[in-house]
């Protein structure tokens, strides 16, 4: 059967309770680590902090693609604690929604979440960028420096749109207001210090989201061979809703992650034939290759990702 026909999508429920589940778990977690911070050692303290923060990642991209419920407005609300502080849940969503042009993926200018540039922005990037960007290229690189990168430009493109728009200069506007309650509930109520907020569920947190997606795509001819799938990964697959299989998310986007293993499975031989057999053997898979090796060379190698149209006429 081909892909095009399989439609694992049905109608969603009116709660998806797993989801919610998660939530709950993320919401209690972060109320335990603020209020008793105190009672917890510092070297248990800061992974704790990341995992929830990273957690809370993953849970927002799936409200933002449509769960849990079908309410959008509930579904925001519940999304909308800004835990990492720098990233607006509705500027997320809207950038990573862009991000599912799946033809695409991994461009330079039209993929927010490329991490290629192209010949003519790497010409004009100093010794400084050209080298905190190779940095990146290796696992390691992306877990120290990546963070401050990811928030640095994303917050430079944003001024740059909130200087014209109106609408994201509110969005940042409410995620101000967001962020000094947070803060206030945590600094101010709960004593903890801002500095181990910052460095456990800020700089960490994303750090260990970055874990995902450094290596999930990877600039391809083919528009189906720019997705990769990471298999046999019980710890990280529910830290990152089994985001793993990146292949099945992008298929089918509004599939709810609870259900992307059985698909999945389901299908994992016409998958595997579709993005060309682009899958590890786990995380320890992609340390073992990337953690000091570069995963793939900054500059896109086409300069621009070639549509479909013109990866199949051959002329991308």
């Amino acid at each position: 059967m081909s892909l095009d026909a399989v439609q694992p999508v049905r109608k969603l429920p009116a709660v998806e309770w797993p989801t919610l589940a998660v939530f709950a778990a993320i919401y209690a977690a972060f109320l335990t680590l603020t209020w008793f911070h105190a009672a917890f050692p510092l070297w248990l303290w800061m992974p704790l902090a990341a995992w929830t923060a990273s957690w809370w990642g993953s849970a927002q991209h799936e409200a933002l693609h449509g769960h849990p419920t079908r309410l959008r407005d509930l579904n925001t609300a519940l999304a909308t604690p800004p835990i990492w502080l720098w990233l607006p849940f509705e500027r997320y969503r809207a950038s990573h929604l862009a991000h599912h042009r799946d033809e695409r993926l991994t461009d330079p200018l039209d993929d927010p979440e490329s991490r290629y540039v192209t010949p003519d922005q790497w010409a004009r990037l100093g010794r400084l960028g050209r080298a905190l960007i190779l940095a990146q290229t290796t696992l390691l690189g992306r877990l120290i420096v990546g963070p401050a990168w990811s928030m640095a430009a994303f917050w430079r493109d944003e001024w740059r749109v909130a200087r014209r728009d109106g609408e994201v200069l509110r969005v940042w506007i409410w995620h101000a207001i967001f962020v000094a309650a947070l803060l206030g509930w945590a600094v101010g109520v709960c004593g903890l210090p801002f500095w181990q907020y910052a460095v456990g569920f800020v700089y960490c947190g994303t750090s260990l989201a970055l874990v995902r997606s450094f290596a999930e795509h990877k600039a391809r001819d083919h528009v189906d061979q720019r997705t990769a799938i990471v298999e046999r990964a019980p710890v990280f697959g529910l830290l990152f809703l089994h985001n793993n299989l990146h292949v099945v998310h992008h298929r089918w986007p509004t599939l709810p992650w609870y259900r992307l293993p059985e698909v999945y499975a389901a299908h994992r031989e016409a998958l595997l034939e579709e993005n060309g057999g682009l899958v590890y053997d786990g995380y320890a898979d992609v340390f073992r290759r990337f953690f000091l090796r570069r995963h793939d060379a900054p500059v896109h190698p086409r300069g621009r990702a070639p549509t479909r149209a013109e990866s199949q006429a051959g002329t991308g």
